[in-house]
């Protein structure tokens, strides 16, 4: 099997889990603390390697505490760190998280050194499809460097699958080299301007992003399942129900095990059936890295 690359962001998440999500200006007590590795970068990282991908991570960390303890979890999960930048500057990603009793969530996130992650901090010879089928992308570094991956990628062969988070308006010339995008409905709306909510503004929705020079498009929507139009086909595959306690990770996971079934050579239905089983059991428990399943967890 051929390698896959992930470029994107690393934090270390400060969750909490209450009752509810406060309100502005109100305080909550009882709350449980955790403190995990995560951003989503690391988190499909992580994932992808305990799913069966050989996986090699690209991101910029703090010269601090948080940044050294990623760079050790990554290599203990099988993770390539060798093309992990330190940032002489700015310090680690840090997010803070509050999860409520139904599993939700609200995230704010300073960056940190993952803006700082520059074109020239990746060596275009690495970006070979003699070393790498899929690359994994999301939007939690610059916009610059993820034109710069995706369109050397794709140029070299290398299958491109952008998870659009958080999202952002995208050019078309970055569209155009992007194999498989995977917004959910609030992202997919911030693209298209197409308000999703059942199977037919979804299709809407990503025959807009097929206009714009995507090959394949998959929006994910929450429990429903996930909506897939690639070039030859159009269907609605449904989640595998479970009970949630902490979708934090969920999005990352699905992605991940996305880019492990296409290196493996599995074609588009099956990647997302194997992405939604991979998905359930992440939402079962707590935390981002710490939730995603490993390969023998899933019931092929």
């Amino acid at each position: 099997m051929k390698s896959i690359i992930v470029i994107g962001s690393s934090n270390t998440d400060m969750v909490i889990k209450t009752d509810k999500i406060p309100m502005p200006g109100e305080t909550i007590l009882g709350g449980t603390f955790l403190m995990n590795p995560g951003g989503k970068g690391a988190n499909q990282a992580v994932a992808a390697s305990r799913l069966g991908g050989k996986v090699t991570f690209i991101a910029k960390i703090g010269d601090d505490l948080f940044g050294n303890q990623t760079t050790k979890i990554l290599k203990k999960e099988g993770v390539d760190t060798n093309f992990i930048v330190k940032d002489s500057e700015l310090p680690s990603g840090i997010a803070l998280i509050t999860v409520d009793e139904e599993g939700e969530n609200s995230i704010v996130v300073a960056p940190g050194s993952n803006h700082n992650l520059l074109v020239q901090d990746i060596d275009s010879d690495i970006l070979s499809a003699d070393k790498f089928k899929v690359m994994l992308l999301q939007l939690e570094i610059p916009l610059m460097t993820v034109e710069y991956a995706a369109l050397t990628a794709a140029e070299n062969g290398i299958k491109v699958i952008l998870n659009p988070a958080p999202a952002q308006k995208l050019h078309d010339y970055l569209l155009r080299h992007i194999w498989l995008i995977t917004p959910d409905e609030s992202e997919v709306e911030i693209l298209t301007g197409i308000k999703v909510h059942n199977e037919f503004t979804a299709e809407a929705a990503a025959t807009s992003l097929h206009k714009r020079g995507v090959k394949n498009v998959i929006i994910t929507m929450s429990a429903k399942g996930a909506f897939v139009k690639s070039e030859d086909f159009t269907e609605m595959f449904p989640g595998v129900e479970a009970k949630a306690v902490d979708t934090t990770g969920a999005g990352d996971v699905f992605n991940a095990a996305l880019a492990v079934a296409t290196a493996e050579g599995k074609g588009l239905r099956d990647a997302v059936i194997f992405a939604n089983k991979a998905a359930s059991i992440c939402v079962t428990r707590m935390g981002a890295q710490a939730s995603a399943p490993y390969r023998n967890e899933i019931v092929q």
